[in-house]
């Protein structure tokens, strides 16, 4: 693994333990403002963070210096074998992290059995970044304490890697409503979850496509039946309806909230305000306190 850090530097011992194609290691760390890291692995690799990243760290898949896409580190994260890695904070924080190294062979024979082989090895070559970690981050909690103090067969560990592993996939059971051409709800909440974080960031299809474990143009298909909508129809609607909320529940000018949900100026806020609500920002705003 190629791995270059700067302004970044342990706070504690790691604590690590090498399983059957496999090795976990949980990390304590400090960064300094205006720490950035690289990361590039012939295998694939899952990080879990135990605290909320996405305010201080950024991280890019295309750019180390940050200056097109990037996004907010998520709580949960699965790199693919030779995806390169960048990350950048700007601030100075501790955080923590378990890392799982992950023998290409080893993941494949965890997900073959539910997924089948063709089907795992195109989940295999697809990130996953995951905020609301939910029940991962207990089972990653109970890792870290058998990589700390080991205390039961190797079994033990590996099995709660395989459910960490089947907590960031998406398995036949959710692709069940993907056969009649549908996301699941489940795959659903993590989408409006990441836009509501973002809110002036709009994602790509691509990126929307990586939360929830699909290939692009099947995401787009499915996600189409779904909702009614384009991925980013349905953004921008999510986008109007925000600011609807900071019209009635603020006195930020029409200007301030085009910014505050990521327009560049605002005449094309208008245009796409009009478009959703059939009225002008400012004309809505009136009609709602006359209500």
């Amino acid at each position: 693994m190629i791995w270059r850090t700067e302004g970044i530097r342990p706070t504690a011992p790691v604590r690590w333990r090498p399983l059957d194609g496999i090795l976990g290691a949980f990390w304590q760390a400090e960064s300094e403002s205006g720490a950035k890291g690289y990361y590039l692995a012939a295998h694939p690799h899952i990080m879990i963070f135990f605290n909320d990243m996405s305010p201080q760290f950024r991280v890019s898949n295309d750019d180390g210096q940050f200056s097109q896409r990037y996004r907010p580190m998520s709580r949960a994260i699965y790199v693919p074998a030779g995806m390169p890695m960048w990350t950048g904070s700007n601030v100075a924080h501790r955080f923590s992290h378990l890392n799982l190294h992950i023998h290409r062979d080893r993941l494949l024979r965890v997900l073959s059995p539910a997924m089948g082989s063709s089907a795992a090895l195109a989940a295999m070559r697809l990130p996953v970044e995951v905020h609301d970690v939910g029940p991962v981050d207990t089972l990653a909690g109970l890792l870290v304490e058998e990589l700390s103090n080991p205390t039961r067969h190797e079994f033990y560990a590996e099995s709660l890697v395989g459910s960490i592993v089947a907590g960031l996939f998406d398995f036949p059971k959710e692709r069940d409503g993907q056969a009649s051409g549908r996301l699941t709800q489940a795959q659903m909440n993590k989408l409006v979850s990441r836009v509501d974080d973002l809110r002036d960031h709009r994602l790509t299809v691509a990126e929307m496509a990586r939360i929830v474990g699909l290939s692009e143009s099947w995401f787009s298909n499915v996600f189409k039946q779904t909702t009614g909508k384009t991925p980013l129809q349905w953004q921008l609607a999510k986008r109007i309806d925000h600011a609807k909320k900071l019209l009635v529940e603020s006195n930020m000018t029409i200007a301030a909230v085009a910014a505050e949900i990521g327009f560049s100026d605002q005449a094309h806020f208008t245009r796409m305000f009009r478009q959703i609500a059939g009225d002008t920002p400012a004309a809505w705003r009136r009609l709602q306190q006359i209500l």
